[in-house]
């Protein structure tokens, strides 16, 4: 009798993942954006893997040095030149957090988002082949931060705040300690919205805090 894989409960759970994100991905009319006069490109991976035996998102806390120093963000960052968003992110991604993956690997992309300190950010939903070997750059990445899925999708998700000129704010609050704001905040919301429950959300209108436009 063969030896069970003790994995494979994890591999099954991300094969499902997989094909529903990819299809809900595959459905949805992405926008891109033109860059505004003197704004920079980024690419940031929204990057799903089993950790503890449930499908997970990976978020990084930046170091408390440079730019959004001690911020909570996803892996990624802007492009070299002759970079595409997406190279830039896988990029980023294996720099950051030590997960190689490549273009078979991507499921898909989500709306462009302009942000007020001038980036147009490209958000790439990645997920990388199993098994995986996580190590962070101590230069760049303060610490590593898998998120449940099952939270991403509480009914508590996303909170409503309104900012001082009365804007409505989003809030997402994923774990004690831990509550994220555009534009990290709104790349995860849209990411719930559209490539786990299927639901078309754009989030171009969302308000930034003052202390994310660095």
């Amino acid at each position: 009798m063969p030896t069970p894989d003790p994995n494979e409960p994890a591999r099954s759970a991300m094969d499902r993942l997989e094909e529903q994100v990819r299809a809900h991905l595959a459905a949805f009319p992405r926008r891109t954006a033109a860059p505004p006069p003197g704004a920079r490109r980024a690419g940031v991976c929204l990057t799903l893997h089993p950790h503890r035996g449930e499908p997970h998102v990976l978020l990084i806390k930046r170091v408390a040095h440079g730019r959004n120093a001690g911020q909570w963000a996803l892996p990624g960052g802007r492009l070299d030149p002759a970079e595409t968003p997406q190279q830039a992110a896988l990029r980023e991604l294996a720099e950051e957090t030590g997960i190689r993956a490549g273009p078979a690997e991507v499921a898909g992309q989500l709306d462009d988002f302009v942000t007020d300190s001038g980036f147009v950010i490209t958000p790439v939903v990645v997920l990388p082949r199993l098994p995986l070997r996580l190590q962070r750059n101590p230069d760049e990445v303060h610490s590593l931060h898998p998120i449940p899925l099952r939270r991403l999708t509480d009914p508590d998700i996303p909170r409503w705040r309104t900012d001082p000129q009365g804007r409505p704010l989003l809030q997402m609050p994923l774990r004690r300690g831990m509550v994220i704001h555009a534009p990290t905040g709104a790349l995860l919301w849209q990411f719930r919205e559209v490539a786990l429950l299927g639901r078309a959300t754009r989030i171009a209108d969302l308000t930034q805090p003052d202390f994310t436009r660095t």
